[in-house]
Formats: C-alpha cells, structure tokens, sequence
C-alpha cells in the first residue's frame, strides 16, 4: 500500500457536512519543499479511523485503493491543525480488524456493501498489514480498531433482520446472540494486547495513543424511530439498548484496559464527549443506516462532525505525547 503523507492545507470547499481546509496528498518517497516535520506520526484503525462514508468527506487516493480515507476523517483534519509539528502516515483502513494491523493482509472492500450498495471498482488488491508503516523513527501512533474484530457490523445487520419482523417491540437480536458476545469481547481483549506488544516492538520509542468509539445508540433509545433508515432502521428500542450497554460499552471497556496494561500507551476517549450526539439525536456526529434514503450509505459510521470531535481529543492527546503544551 502506498503510505499517504499530507502537508500544509490549500483552501478548498469540503464535501461533505462542513466547510474545511482540504490537504494536497503526496505518495511516501516524494521529495517536498517544506521541511520535514519534527515527529514521526502513524495513523492505523479501522473505518471509524478511515472515514469511508461520503458525508466523511472526499475519499483522496488516486487511483483507490479500497481503503476510503477521507479527507474529513480525523487523522487528515489533525494534520491539517498540526502543520509541521508531524508528519503523517495514515494507513487505516475501512473494514480493518486488530489482525489486519497487526499482521494479516486485508482485501479492501471499498463501499461494496452489498445488499445497500455496490462499488463498481470491487475487488480491490490486497493491502499489507498496518503494522509494517510502523518502525523505529516512528515517534507516536495512533490506533482506532477492535469494531471489526468484534464483529459489530455482522451483529448489526443481524439486528436489522430480526428486527424487521418484529413490530418494533421485545428484544430478538439480544435473544439471539447474548450468548455470543463475551467470547467476542475476549477476542478483541486478545488480538488488542497481541496488537500493542507488537507495536512496541517496531517503534520501541514510540507513544501509542488506542482511540476509543463515540456514541453511537442514545441512553434514552426512545429517540430512536422505528424503522428510520437514517437511524437505525427496523431494530428494537430493547436491542438499541443492549447494543449500547452489552455490546458497544463493553467494547470500549475492553480497549480503555488493554491500554492500561502496557507501558506508554494511552486512552482516547470520545464516548463521553458525544454522548448527546448519537446516532438519534438532532445535532448527530455518527450517521445511521443511510444518511440520505436511498442513495447514500452509511452504516452507523461518524460523519465530519464527529471526525471533527475526534480530532480535538486526538490533538490534545498527540501533543501530550509529544511534550507539546
């Protein structure tokens, strides 16, 4: 995969939710005028990480490489902020799981998601595992994953289905997959803690920022409209809320401790500070199903204003690292 480095911004219109500054993006080995930046900055994760979805903003690969960063996603909207104080190499990548950073190749998907859509340009070729952007000059790095790992997209589509036969009442994805979701969190514990060690071992100096989730599903899921594709569609208020506190919660509870366990590791936290911004509220940061019906998909991912949040906790966060007040 190429690894993407972004300089100082040009004034140009956003694409997507909000008006921003828009990178020109240079491939590895280019040869800048500007000076180099003072510290080494690696961005892996998944599409929460990426951005992947059109009110996300521009995807700015050419040609694609199926990966869907976007130029409103948080790492590029950070470099932007940043200037010079960091040079970024952003690699995440959407559909990623902790073992597609660590070591396993990943086929990108693109915004192949069938049934909701189709890419014309799918398959994509693989790419290599994140981890290898990552070496011994790397001074900090930033790292969003486990969603995949956990499987949340595969629960939510189940959701959906049962739910569609439900009235909207009683609570059948919890019925069916309760059982299965500690043996998931304990995976994502597993891989998380494998992810980091190796981590370590490449850029032995480096600072490891693990960036947790948003809120995605409300405390009070009687936001929620039932059968709302621009939330989320035919799930339950009673599966919306285990999704929120046996599923997601836990999810960002099982990273915030990983991070513990290691030496120079921190945890970025964005579930407190979005919390009224859910997916049902009116002031929303993450997009439901679709943000528009029937044209745009999203699939429960943050749009340019909770990249634009992210990008606030992960800035104060990189500049601690780097010993920056």
């Amino acid at each position: 995969m190429a690894r993407f480095r972004t300089r100082p911004a040009l004034l140009a219109p956003a694409a997507a939710l909000v008006a921003a500054t828009l990178a020109p993006v240079q491939l590895a080995g280019a040869h800048p005028a500007a000076a180099a930046a003072a510290h080494e900055w690696v961005a892996l994760g998944d599409s929460y990480t990426a951005g992947v979805i059109p009110a996300a903003g521009d995807v700015f690969e050419v040609p694609r490489d199926g990966c869907e960063r976007t130029d409103q996603s948080y790492p590029q909207v950070v470099d932007r902020d940043l200037g010079s104080l960091l040079e970024l190499t952003n690699v995440s990548c959407g559909a990623a799981t902790i073992e597609n950073i660590t070591f396993r190749a990943q086929e990108p998907i693109g915004r192949h998601l069938p049934p909701f859509s189709e890419d014309p340009d799918y398959p994509f070729p693989a790419v290599p595992p994140q981890s290898q952007a990552v070496g011994p000059g790397t001074d900090v790095i930033t790292v969003g994953a486990g969603g995949n790992t956990l499987g949340f997209a595969d629960i939510l589509m189940r959701c959906l289905q049962l739910g569609g036969g439900s009235g909207g009442v009683d609570t059948p994805c919890k019925d069916d997959l309760a059982d299965d979701i500690p043996g998931r969190l304990a995976k994502v514990s597993r891989d998380y803690d494998e992810m980091l060690t190796v981590l370590r071992e490449r850029a032995p100096h480096a600072k490891v920022l693990a960036v947790g989730y948003p809120t995605v599903i409300p405390e009070d899921t009687a936001k929620c409209r039932y059968n709302d594709l621009e939330q989320f569609g035919p799930v339950t208020q009673g599966d919306l809320n285990w999704l929120r506190t046996d599923v997601l919660e836990p999810l960002n509870k099982v990273i915030e401790k990983s991070a513990g366990t290691h030496d120079s590791v921190g945890f970025v936290n964005l579930y407190d500070s979005s919390r009224n911004h859910s997916v049902c509220d009116a002031g929303k940061w993450v997009e439901g199903i679709f943000t528009r019906v029937p044209d745009q998909v999203a699939f429960v991912h943050p749009n340019a204003l909770g990249h634009r949040n992210a990008a606030d906790h992960v800035t104060a966060a990189l500049l601690d690292a780097i010993g920056v007040n």
